[in-house]
């Protein structure tokens, strides 16, 4: 990124403190009400304050811990689940319509559920964050499974590879991409369901400070809590984002505008096996192979 963008995306963000310093320090009042609002220089006392304590970092490990949790074993399971479901039909039938069922329904509505079913709060935090960012990883990990092209799948198989092979030569760098997007979608929405969850029954964490913090009528403390779940929630999707690139370095990557002959990402199963690329273009394709069982 140049330097020239790095200065417009700062200054963005300073004209967007300067314009809530303004309203709320002349206490402006049209349609919106801003004489109740924490100025910008109360929000960042309170916020000194607050990094002085051992109850802010208390609070924020806590929901980084849970967070971590929670989202490592939803893109376990959501990867694992979404890529049985694209490709067995024994497995979409078993799974697909309760995958169906229950993903519509909103994590935070699950919090009756976790205290009833789970032994302990914290256990029960972690299930609402985890099942916050399952679905999204599932789904984008089926469709990007499902998009993939037969034809370097039927190269492996003709070459003697088996459904191991096809799986991790094929299947999963080919669908990288699609997997990566949903993750990225996951980790926002469990910081939003993990904030919910620790406003409802939590101990520790910063949404349930930001709670308290609103009861007790503390409302820098209530924008403290905000600016730092912003902060948090920013800097986990750019390390998602960050090992998504690294992850896919192999894939063609678009040129700067302006250069001579944009490089456009093939995408799909063609960039999912780059040691097949050295077959001769003369070569025969390989026969068709017919219709394959699904993988039970």
């Amino acid at each position: 990124m140049s330097a020239g963008r790095r200065l417009l995306r700062v200054a963005s963000l300073a004209a967007a403190l300067g314009v809530w310093q303004l309203l709320t320090a002349l206490d402006v009042t049209l349609w919106l009400r801003f004489e109740q609002f924490p100025t910008v220089g109360e929000v960042a006392s309170a916020l000194a304050d607050r990094l002085g304590t051992d109850v802010y970092w208390q609070d924020l490990g806590s929901s980084l811990r849970r967070i971590v949790v929670g989202f490592l074993l939803a893109a376990v399971l959501g990867v694992a689940a979404g890529t049985a479901v694209a490709r067995s039909r024994w497995a979409a039938d078993l799974l697909g319509p309760l995958v169906e069922v229950v993903r519509p329904v909103p994590a935070i509505a699950l919090v009756p559920v976790a205290i009833l079913l789970l032994p302990t709060t914290e256990q029960g935090i972690v299930f609402i964050t985890f099942t916050a960012a399952f679905f999204p990883v599932l789904v984008s990990t089926r469709h990007a499974v499902a998009a993939l092209g037969p034809v370097w799948e039927e190269a492996v198989l003709t070459m003697g590879g088996g459904r191991l092979r096809v799986l991790f030569s094929v299947v999963l760098p080919g669908s990288l991409p699609g997997i990566f997007g949903g993750l990225s979608v996951g980790i926002g929405v469990s910081w939003i369901c993990v904030i919910s969850a620790e406003m409802i029954s939590g101990e520790y964490g910063v949404g349930y400070r930001t709670w308290q913090d609103y009861t007790v009528v503390d409302y820098p403390g209530v924008f403290v809590g905000m600016a730092t779940i912003g902060v948090l929630g920013w800097l986990t999707s750019t390390a998602v984002e960050v090992l998504g690139r690294r992850v896919t370095a192999w894939l063609p990557r678009p040129v700067a505008r302006g250069a001579a002959g944009p490089v456009r990402a093939t995408g799909g199963a063609a960039s999912a096996a780059p040691s097949l690329r050295r077959t001769p273009a003369a070569s025969p394709s390989p026969a068709p192979l017919g219709e394959k069982e699904p993988v039970s």
